[in-house]
């Protein structure tokens, strides 16, 4: 499954906002805040409504980004697992 291609659009990530945080563009709201509203039992509706100024698709781009980073993380970590699976230099040689 392919990731949001406007997530790009609506996410981004600046060292003066939020400490770098990725934000919706034009916000100082956090995806971070946006799954952690949602996970703890907030409908969209109810997100949309307390944070006017988010949109469905800014909803949509926070799990598109999430999504992404998620599948990057599983990619590092299944290259990590296979790194330390390999011999040293010079380990399991003859000499």
């Amino acid at each position: 499954m392919a990731p949001s291609a406007d997530y790009r659009d609506r996410i981004v990530m600046d060292p003066n906002i939020r400490f770098g945080k990725p934000v919706i563009r034009g916000t100082r709201i956090s995806v971070g805040d946006v799954l952690g509203h949602l996970a703890a039992g907030m409908s969209e509706t109810e997100f949309l409504a307390e944070f006017p100024r988010v949109t469905h698709e800014d909803v949509l781009a926070c799990l598109g980004f999430a999504a992404d980073r998620e599948r990057r993380l599983a990619r590092i970590a299944t290259a990590a697992d296979h790194m330390s699976s390999l011999p040293l230099d010079g380990a399991g040689t003859e000499g």
